[in-house]
């Protein structure tokens, strides 16, 4: 699997539609694949929603649900659910035409069980742009129109519809903004509100390579949108990344969640480095934990942040506290089970540490580093001796992000058989990493360099799996 697609929410029920090739753990023919849950913690996998066919390979996409039937599509009590997708003509790409991609669209009336494609089908050709894919389209009140965002090469392009089948461009994006290190894709645009609850925009904007840590990585802008152009408020050559570590790549959000929140799950790999040759059998790849986006302000103006929904609270099993110490060189606080979620925060305005933070271990001296670098003004993830890493000389790295704490620096992570995904600061700063043990982490430990640290809470709580007894 890779990207999500078609996040919407319907009937008290999340879908999660994916990028998916059902016959190998290799990236062939894709389908969508199809997952529901009612609490965006425990899914549920559901039959292939949508196959291939004689206009191509099934890409990237979203789904909307069609309240008002501009569509028409609706037959019966339901509400039709739409989704709008890119086809990929690999006969047209071997022949080397440029015009390979399109986009498509297909309706279901109960509830995403099953899908019927348009027959009027691709409703926006392709005029010749060779990468020209993944439409993340959503309901615009102001002009009563459906807006589709597309990722067209080097920039992002701007279409809309009164019905979701006739489609006319309105405006383009990016092209000198932001950063420019791969392909553009997997867009998405939508409102938030900040602190004093002025409305601005943001610009999800995916990139294939070139990524901030390397590979595939996400850049976002904040700026407006009239129903036709997005306009960047930060300097053309700001870039803001949403994540910092080197495995959330083709993140986008929820159509419809409820109480207007903007829950974000991102595709946890790297597609320009490693993606399939990830050291996993019987299956590849996962998704990141859902995360709500925020608007918040900072000295550098407003930026997103992100936090873990609520909803995973439920997983917490047993917890373990530390109260308020002070410690040097080493703190261990470790649990026997692998699945943890760690709520840590220090006072750095009493420490003399020049660099803290934790590390996850095993018994075979494999280990993952998480912490903070005073004397960098740096955020980081060290992997370099985590175990399997030979698939891809591209693994084994040290990955990090500019940050400067302020006197409290708190550190939320959630740590999986082989993933972590760490929240700095309450999401203003994220990461997320892939690692491969040879034995599976259990130990987790406190760490403190060049001086005592004053840790002020550590909370650890051991997690249930999501799958429940059946799957362990």
């Amino acid at each position: 699997m890779n990207d999500p697609n078609g996040l919407v929410f319907y009937d008290n029920t999340y879908h999660l539609f994916y990028q998916h090739f059902p016959d190998s753990n290799v990236w062939g023919p894709m389908h969508w694949g199809h997952a529901i849950s009612n609490d965006l913690v425990h899914w549920k996998n559901q039959p292939i929603a949508l196959y291939p066919d004689s206009l191509g390979y099934i890409f990237s996409g979203s789904a909307v649900i069609d309240h008002q039937n501009t569509s028409g599509f609706q037959n019966g009590n339901e509400k039709a659910m739409v989704s709008i997708f890119t086809y990929h003509d690999n006969e047209k790409e071997r022949a080397g035409r440029m015009d390979r991609e399109s986009q498509g669209i297909a309706y279901s009336n109960d509830k995403g069980s099953t899908w019927l494609k348009y027959r009027g089908n691709p409703v926006l050709k392709n005029k010749g742009d060779k990468d020209f894919r993944d439409p993340k389209v959503f309901w615009y009140e102001g002009t009563k129109k459906w807006i589709m965002p597309l990722a067209v090469g080097d920039h992002l392009e701007i279409f809309s519809s009164p019905n979701l089948k006739d489609w006319i461009k309105e405006s383009d994006f990016g092209k000198n903004e932001g950063s420019h290190g791969g392909t553009w894709e997997c867009p998405d645009l939508f409102p938030l509100k900040t602190a004093d609850e002025k409305e601005k925009w943001v610009l999800i904007q995916n990139m294939d390579r070139g990524s901030v840590n390397g590979g595939s990585g996400t850049q976002y802008f904040i700026g407006q949108f009239d129903g036709k152009t997005f306009t960047n408020d930060n300097e053309s050559t700001k870039v803001l990344w949403l994540d910092y570590g080197a495995d959330n790549y083709a993140g986008v959000t929820w159509f419809g969640a409820p109480q207007s929140r903007r829950i974000f799950i991102g595709w946890m790999s790297n597609w320009d480095d490693y993606a399939n040759l990830v050291p996993t059998k019987g299956w590849r790849s996962a998704m990141t934990i859902p995360r709500e986006i925020l608007l918040v302000n900072t000295p550098d103006g407003l930026r997103v942040s992100q936090q873990p929904v609520e909803e995973l609270k439920k997983l917490r099993e047993e917890k373990m506290s530390i109260k308020q110490k002070t410690f040097s060189d080493s703190l261990s606080i470790s649990g026997t089970n692998v699945l943890k979620e760690l709520d840590l925060a220090f006072d750095l305005s009493k420490s003399e540490s020049t660099s803290l933070g934790f590390t996850i271990s095993n018994s075979m001296n494999e280990k993952v580093t998480v912490g903070y670098d005073k004397t960098k003004n740096e955020f980081y993830i060290d992997r370099t001796t985590s175990g399997k890493t030979e698939f891809s000389k591209k693994f084994a790295a040290r990955h990090s992000s500019p940050f400067k704490a302020r006197d409290i620096l708190k550190i939320h992570a959630f740590i999986d058989n082989s993933s972590i995904e760490v929240f700095v600061d309450d999401g203003l700063i994220v990461m997320t990493e892939l690692f491969f043990p040879n034995e599976d982490y259990f130990k987790v430990a406190l760490f403190s360099k060049g001086g005592s640290v004053e840790l002020l809470k550590a909370d650890i709580y051991k997690l249930n799996s999501i799958w429940g007894a059946e799957i362990k």
